[in-house]
């Protein structure tokens, strides 16, 4: 989950994004068997997948070159193409009326419950370090290096924070893992380094990815694209949000299939 305030453009970029997730997995091509997470999060992603294999992305219903996400502003329902920074393969991802795109690193909804703050956000953007404990995190950021796995297991050790078992699966044509993250048990955030309960960060001295509050969950892939990692995560800000939001949400976090050789 992301320690930010909530989300407002440009807000977290410094980024302060604000946890989104969500709920229904859609349906899975044949592949490895999720094992279910022992210890049931408060997830974002209600629960993984029963086939380790994400779904595909829907048809766009167009023949024609796939465009680019647009790195700014409200976007028209369809499929994008996505090259996000510090990823050595694009991504496809698809998504309905209502999302917008800040900076090119994420897609975001309004919750009208919650109008003044994203209500879902699914980012991409770097996290080359992760701190030993989200709460006390200042001179305990750790550069994690490309690999998925050493990304994986610093989140799942983090201390202040709770995970699911990570499980395998497979976007596309590259492999990967997905898990849970969000707030174990009561933490107050003033009381946290630089007020900020930090999750990751793409800077070695300052957080660019933190929770503004406990209700912030969040559901992660972290792809394995030839050696070098890819991060992905679908967040749900506040525990009011709309059911029907966080499932449309997961279902836009579900559409997002790389493709080697671009």
């Amino acid at each position: 989950m992301s320690s930010v305030t909530p989300f407002k453009p440009g807000a977290q970029r410094s980024r302060h994004l604000l946890p989104l997730m969500a709920i229904a997995l859609i349906g899975c091509l044949g592949g490895c068997q999720y094992e279910s997470a022992e210890v049931p999060l408060p997830s974002v992603s209600s629960a993984a997948t029963e086939a380790g294999t994400v779904p595909p992305l829907p048809e766009s219903g167009h023949t024609g070159r796939v465009p680019l996400l647009p790195e700014n502003g409200a976007i028209n329902a369809g499929t994008y193409l996505v090259p996000a920074a510090g990823f050595t393969a694009l991504f496809e991802i698809t998504a309905p009326d209502g999302w917008s795109s800040p900076d090119g690193d994420g897609l975001a909804k309004d919750d009208p419950v919650h109008p003044d703050e994203w209500g879902v956000f699914v980012g991409w953007w770097p996290a080359k370090y992760v701190p030993t404990d989200a709460c006390a995190w200042l001179d305990a950021l750790v550069e994690v290096g490309p690999s998925p796995q050493v990304f994986v297991d610093a989140m799942t050790a983090q201390k202040s924070t709770a995970s699911s078992r990570p499980v395998e699966v497979r976007l596309g044509d590259y492999s990967g893992f997905e898990f849970d993250h969000s707030v174990e048990g009561n933490v107050d955030f003033a009381a946290c380094d630089r007020g900020k309960f930090c999750i990751h960060s793409d800077l070695s001295n300052e957080c660019t990815r933190w929770y503004s509050s406990a209700a912030e969950r969040e559901t992660y892939r972290v792809v394995d694209l030839n050696g070098q990692r890819g991060v992905i995560w679908v967040v749900q800000f506040h525990e009011t949000i709309n059911p029907e939001l966080t499932k449309e949400a997961r279902a836009v976090f579900d559409s997002i299939v790389f493709k080697s050789g671009g």
